[in-house]
């Protein structure tokens, strides 16, 4: 092997070796409506504290908060990531990872690549959506059906009327559904085309608005900050809302480096996302957040961080669109990579009847970890009240490996919780304990 195929193998090495900067910094400090937001820390090389997936042991299973158990509602699948409840009960699940990058070799690209199979993401994407029936409700699936295959990357869905729309990783398509209907075939109907390319972040969700005649659709960012030019950053880093009968779309908000996570506050009629900010500024930069989505709304990405704090990385810079950065309603801690958010609907679980549940992925740029957990953000009268509650705990070993990783949660509809774990291969179900 010559010296220059070392170089890659060398700076993986130094990456994750890369651990002299840590958190001076609580994550609670960094959590709640007014997060503590010290001076950036930037390193010459990043923060890698990479929690290695290794699964559950035989019988394993996160730590339920108080009042509550979990149990294994489904296994044996391939990567899930998101779910939704269809209006009869059935469950529908996508099993999916990241497409292949668009952007070519690269070391940055190559490092980050080792750190995702580390992570436990670097499977292939079985591209597709899977369906879970519980017939007896006994909080066990005993029906499963592959429902739709051969999409690309899918992660949101949503259904309205008989049209189920599916948010790929570079489409919003839909498909005729039944009502009981347990597998979908022929070819789905293309709405619109969503910005994909080198897909830095490739997930895209849909939520349909109340009435249902929108669609909201997020997109991600496609690098850091910035760092690959603006001109590939084109209608990324927003929220689109789409006309499902034209396809015609708009951007709805932006600067939202990337959302995940969407849904409608029940009070205010609000809509709220999760957003993942950006990295390699330290262990306590920059909290992850949820927050109401205005219309024409601008959060910060990349000039500008919690709203008119300037990321002096990004060259040139913006001052008008700085100066016109709203502040998110509440952060989440630095670096939990927060996903999936399902607002209260019919709760079952003690103490937990108005408010947010938040699927926190868990850290790679941060020291110690943080997020891999479940949490519970309480509201009152349509807006956060109060610290997070630990719904499920225990996803990662006494030695720092990822046992699982939660993604998405979601009410079922006996008002349990369920929650993707992409680590695991599991859909776990939090219920009252009997």
């Amino acid at each position: 092997m010559t010296r220059l195929r070392f170089l890659p193998l060398a700076l993986l090495a130094l990456a994750c070796a890369a651990t002299a900067e840590e958190a001076t910094l609580s994550v609670e400090a960094g959590t709640g409506p007014n997060p503590q937001l010290p001076a950036p820390n930037q390193t010459l090389l990043p923060t890698v504290n990479i929690a290695r997936a290794v699964g559950w042991p035989a019988g394993g299973k996160p730590t339920a908060a108080a009042g509550t158990q979990v149990s294994v509602f489904a296994e044996g699948l391939d990567h899930p990531r998101w779910l939704y409840v269809l209006p009869n009960g059935d469950v529908l699940v996508a099993e999916s990872n990241a497409p292949a990058r668009g952007d070519g070799f690269s070391v940055k690209g190559w490092i980050a690549g080792k750190i995702m199979e580390r992570a436990g993401a670097g499977v292939a994407s079985a591209d597709r959506i899977t369906l879970l029936r519980d017939s007896n409700h006994d909080g066990v699936v005993d029906l499963r059906t592959t429902f739709v295959e051969n999409l690309h990357s899918p992660f949101g869905m949503a259904l309205v009327g008989n049209d189920l729309y599916i948010a790929n990783a570079d489409s919003l398509v839909r498909f005729p559904y039944s009502a009981g209907q347990t597998q979908i075939s022929g070819t789905p109907t293309l709405v619109t085309e969503l910005p994909a390319g080198i897909n830095h972040h490739w997930t895209k969700n849909v939520i349909a608005s109340p009435d249902g005649n929108k669609l909201y659709v997020t997109v991600g960012s496609n690098s850091n900050v910035g760092e690959n030019g603006m001109d590939i950053e084109e209608g990324r880093a927003a929220i689109w809302e789409v006309d499902p009968a034209s396809g015609s779309k708009r951007i709805f908000a932006s600067g939202l480096r990337n959302p995940n996570g969407l849904d409608w506050e029940p009070r205010s009629g609000a809509l709220w996302t999760a957003v993942n900010e950006r990295d390699e500024i330290g262990s306590d930069l920059v909290p992850d957040y949820i927050t109401s989505v205005k219309d024409g709304g601008f959060y910060g990405w990349p000039y500008s961080y919690y709203g008119q704090h300037v990321d002096e990385r990004v060259q040139p810079q913006n001052p008008d669109l700085v100066a016109k950065a709203i502040v998110p309603d509440y952060a989440l801690g630095p670096h939990t990579a927060s996903l999936g958010i399902r607002f209260v609907r019919n709760s079952a679980l003690p103490g937990m009847q108005e408010g947010l549940f938040v699927g926190q992925h868990g850290s790679w740029n941060r020291k110690p970890h943080s997020g891999y957990k479940v949490i519970f953000v309480p509201f009152k009268e349509g807006t956060p009240d109060g610290m997070p509650v630990d719904v499920l705990t225990g996803f990662l070993s006494a030695d720092g490996e990822a046992l699982g990783r939660p993604v998405d949660v979601i009410e079922d509809s006996q008002g349990a919780l369920l929650v993707t774990d992409d680590v695991g291969n599991i859909v776990w179900r939090v219920t009252p304990k009997r």
